[in-house]
Formats: structure tokens, C-alpha cells, sequence
């Protein structure tokens, strides 16, 4: 089924139940360069305990943090509710989180503006970010200060080149820049999740790999 009227088919369940559902991430980022998606990335004004009465099955691990998943069809459909998020103090995650009701408070925690773009289930496109733009240009390219979004969660270092790699995006100055700057800060991280990183790098272009991770003083995790 082709993603959007699968993603449609479950957003119309949300809104008999009263709430609305749209596409975020690499799912809208995927749909709009129209290349195959494996993400099924969605985002709702429902929490997760107004979720479970009408959705079966889900998956309640992370609900505490506002997400929750379900697999339907051979898929694994992740679906987060909108939300605030706090001081980062680990790293890694938010000190708290605050649920809302509007998108336009929701992308302003998100990493970059080509994963920042909503689309609801009549294909409305909500684009705060300029998403879309630098989606046609080719850019990578933070929401907010770049440095200040690296400072919050350095695995967002390696995820910028990763995109660059798996996309054939150019990194904006700016962002590049934040990089040279911050790239110490990627020692501050699990280095599992450094490694599982890397290697999405590496099975997607080995060589371009370790040209940027050295361009950024980064070899050393190559």
C-alpha cells in the first residue's frame, strides 16, 4: 500500500476518535523526495493513554516520553504525542516534557528543518522550519542555533552527516561550522550509540564516511 493512503487510512481512526494525526521526520522527508520510506514516523495531539482506547496492541515502554508504537501489517509505526521539552542536562534527553496541542509548539524540539515537516491526512503541508526549501536545496540545516541543539544532544553531530551521506545533502556553513566547534562533545555520548551511528554511515558510503568524520577531527570513530 503506498504510504500515504496507508498513514491516511490510520489518521482517519484518530480523527473519529476526535484527534488528529500527521506525518513528521523521515517519513514526510522520504514522501516528499519520493524515494522509499522504512520510517513510519507520525505525530498526534493524542496522548498516550487516549491512544490505547482506541488503538490495540501498542507498545507503552516509552509512553512516559510521549511515544508509543504498534505493528500492523509487517510494520512497526511509531506515533509521539506533541510536545515541549525542557533543559537537556545528560546529553541525551530533556529534564521534562510538557504535552500540547499544536504542531507549532512541537517543531521547535526537533533536530533539523528537512525532518521538520508536517503533513496532515489531507496532504496539507505545515512547513514552520522553511523544511521545505532547503529540502529542494539540498541543505542540512538545524532548527534554531546550531551549536546550542548540538550542546543539547551531540549524537545530532553524527546523525547532520549521516543525512548528508545517506541524502547527497550539502551541511550548511553554519551548521558546519558547529560541528568543527562541537565535535568533542560527541565523547560525551554512549559509545554504543556512537557506533550504531557509524555504521549506518559506513553501509551507506564507507569512503564519504571517513572523509567527513575526519573533516570534523571525528576519525578516531571511524
Amino acid at each position: 500500500m503506498e504510504l500515504f493512503t496507508y498513514f491516511k487510512n490510520i489518521a482517519t481512526i484518530f480523527k473519529k476518535n476526535g484527534f488528529n494525526l500527521f506525518m513528521i521526520g523521515g517519513t514526510s522527508r522520504d514522501y516528499l523526495l519520493k524515494v522509499p520510506s522504512f520510517d513510519y514516523d507520525f505525530v498526534s495531539d493524542a496522548t498516550p493513554s487516549e491512544m490505547s482506547t482506541f488503538l490495540p496492541n501498542l507498545e507503552m515502554a516509552f509512553a512516559k516520553f510521549g511515544t508509543v508504537f504498534f505493528k500492523d501489517e509487517g510494520r512497526k509505526i511509531e506515533i509521539t504525542t506533541l510536545r515541549k521539552e525542557g533543559e537537556y542536562k545528560d546529553f541525551r534527553h530533556p529534564t521534562n516534557i510538557v504535552f500540547v496541542k499544536d504542531i507549532k509548539d512541537d517543531y521547535l524540539r526537533r533536530d533539523f528543518t528537512i525532518n521538520a515537516i508536517y503533513i496532515d491526512m489531507n496532504g496539507k503541508i505545515h512547513d514552520f522550519a522553511n523544511g521545505l526549501d532547503d529540502l529542494k536545496k539540498k541543505i542540512i540545516r538545524t532548527i534554531g542555533d546550531s551549536c546550542v541543539r548540538f550542546k543539547e544532544d551531540p549524537l545530532r553531530i553524527l546523525r547532520a552527516l549521516r543525512f548528508a551521506i545517506q541524502l547527497d545533502f550539502t551541511l550548511a556553513p553554519e551548521l558546519k561550522e558547529a560541528i568543527k566547534k562541537e565535535a568533542h562533545l560527541v565523547d560525551e555520548l554512549n559509545p554504543f550509540k556512537v557506533e550504531v551511528e557509524v555504521k549506518r554511515m559506513k553501509e551507506i558510503d564507507k569512503e564519504k564516511t571517513k572523509i567527513l568524520l575526519e573533516e570534523f577531527n571525528l576519525g578516531s570513530y571511524f
